[in-house]
């Protein structure tokens, strides 16, 4: 276990942050995978149709999505890099401890 006494706010702060960790993987995996899939059907529906105007349209549609989804994935790494620099260790402390959910506070 990792003992952390540096996080500002003690145990409030971590369980915030740890349930915060959940949503977030939750969202980096589900959003992705959804939009590919959505976008996926649209141009199966416009394949089936055989007209080339609406093909073209939905190719351009999945692409917009692919890179939607790969945007949303990496977001959270830029903004955990962004704050990292910003935030100090006090804050990369709190983070990796809520993000690995390893944590014991010591009560002084």
């Amino acid at each position: 276990m990792l003992i952390l006494n540096t996080c500002p706010h003690g145990e409030e702060l971590l369980v915030i942050l740890s349930f915060v960790h959940k949503i977030i993987t939750l969202i980096q995996i589900f959003v992705p995978i959804g939009l590919i899939i959505w976008g996926s059907i649209d141009l199966g529906k416009a394949v089936i149709a055989g007209e080339e105007k609406e093909i073209k349209t939905h190719q351009k549609t999945l692409l917009k999505r692919a890179l939607a989804g790969v945007l949303i994935f990496f977001i959270v790494a830029i903004v955990t890099f962004a704050t990292g620099l910003v935030g100090g260790e006090d804050w990369k402390a709190c983070w990796d401890a809520a993000k690995t959910g390893e944590y014991e506070l010591e009560i002084n």
